[in-house]
């Protein structure tokens, strides 16, 4: 959606299809990045996108055994927006889209969806879609694939995958919030326990982290013993927890870490998630996927128009996104792999699992503060007083910002 009205933006002739009939999708990615609350300052929306409903997170703490860990401090961001902005995601893409319509080069259509590629000569020159008025075919001098980790775009063009591990999967759920209860997103890990809880003003949107394919042992367990496991993790939530009355009150998210070996084809480009699957540590999904959009944006506007976009063009992009994507995958899995693995950890060894877990934050944590103070000062890696695991962040966390070219816009 974001490409899109990017590129109708600069004049580009657009087609976007979305699957459903409309964007309402519970518990998809909600976080809203200061990065991405930048390009919307940059583009000129920011005091109307923020009239929209939303809470703002500016820190994240977690307690980890009887440690109580400071995570994240957004405060000091050299950012219009120094906080996260949590708001469903169809409040996001509706604000888009109703964006785009604005420009007649904008054309969305609801309720598509993308079943086939179309080639002629080893070029993708077009989709084939399934609509309520029966099939369709669509043909383009470009095609994007941005329908998310299950992408048919992406398994229709015959991409392969590296997959990096995900041990955990994560159950979402929605209890009540009082005003009497704690104000700050939070997360907590204990020996064969991980739960973070989202303050969304009037109810906490929940994640409760499980061994990757421990579904149906949590369900045979039954609803009881799973409502136990939330109390033990958060005591304040035992007059509300029986709030969960069935299993469907508890939505399933199969988590995947991946990326694309290529990201294109002659005619063909993946970005966000159908390039490169993310863990939803950190929620920084959505956020990637939108700096993909505006990489994309920057270099395809002008070829588009002109109607001389190449293969070189689509590799151009890959290489710019390839370092930003990295590093996040990278950090993630840093955080998430010691935490789930006291999941998996026999009882006598939880404990040293979980002080593993404790120690792995504590790295983290420091890693990004470094992060915070090198990053300002310079596109190359800074020099002296930081890990190289630090530096590597640092250089990570300048790159991955990517602004629209004023240029490219007409």
């Amino acid at each position: 959606m974001m490409l899109g009205f990017l590129l109708a933006r600069a004049g580009v002739d657009v087609v976007v299809l979305e699957k459903h009939a409309d964007f309402f999708r519970d518990f998809r990615g909600d976080t809203i990045h200061p990065s991405t609350l930048e390009l919307m300052h940059e583009l000129g929306l920011l005091d109307e996108f923020l009239k929209l409903p939303h809470q703002k997170v500016e820190e994240f703490s977690a307690q980890v055994g009887e440690e109580h860990v400071h995570m994240v401090d957004l405060r000091h961001l050299p950012t219009h927006c120094k906080y996260i902005a949590l708001m469903p995601q169809w409040d996001f893409l509706n604000f888009l889209a109703a964006h785009g319509k604005r420009y007649r080069t904008f054309d969305l259509r609801m309720d598509a969806e993308a079943t086939d590629l179309i080639e002629e000569g080893g070029r993708v020159v077009g989709l084939r879609t399934k609509t309520p008025d029966g099939e369709m075919s669509i043909r383009a001098d470009l095609v994007v694939g941005a329908d998310g980790r299950h992408s048919t775009v992406r398994e229709r063009a015959g991409f392969t995958s590296e997959d990096f591990g995900a041990p955990m999967d994560v159950l979402w759920f929605r209890l009540s919030r009082k005003q009497s209860d704690e104000a700050e997103t939070f997360g907590h890990i204990e020996a064969g326990l991980m739960m973070i809880m989202l303050n969304r003003g009037d109810y906490w949107q929940c994640a409760y982290v499980i061994p990757k394919g421990g579904i149906d042992r949590v369900r045979a367990a039954g609803l009881d013993v799973f409502r136990k496991s939330v109390v033990k993790m958060s005591p304040y939530l035992a007059d509300r927890v029986a709030e969960l009355k069935s299993w469907d009150d508890v939505k399933l998210l199969t988590v995947a870490v991946d990326r694309l070996k290529q990201w294109w084809r002659p005619g063909l480009i993946c970005i966000g998630d159908a390039a490169h699957a993310m863990s939803p540590i950190g929620g920084v999904g959505v956020n990637l996927a939108v700096q993909d959009a505006v990489a994309a944006a920057n270099r395809l506007a002008a070829p588009l128009k002109a109607g001389t976009a190449s293969n070189e063009d689509l590799q151009a992009i890959q290489a710019r996104r390839t370092l930003p994507v990295h590093f996040t995958q990278r950090f993630q899995l840093i955080m998430q792999n010691p935490a789930v693995s006291a999941h998996h950890a026999e009882p006598d060894h939880q404990p040293r699992a979980l002080r593993h877990a404790k120690a792995e934050a504590a790295a983290a944590v420091q890693d990004v503060r470094d992060v915070s103070v090198a990053a300002p000062h310079s596109r190359a890696f800074p020099g002296g007083g930081h890990t190289a695991r630090a530096r590597a962040y640092a250089g990570y966390a300048v790159r991955a910002l990517e602004r629209p070219a004023a240029a490219a816009w007409s």
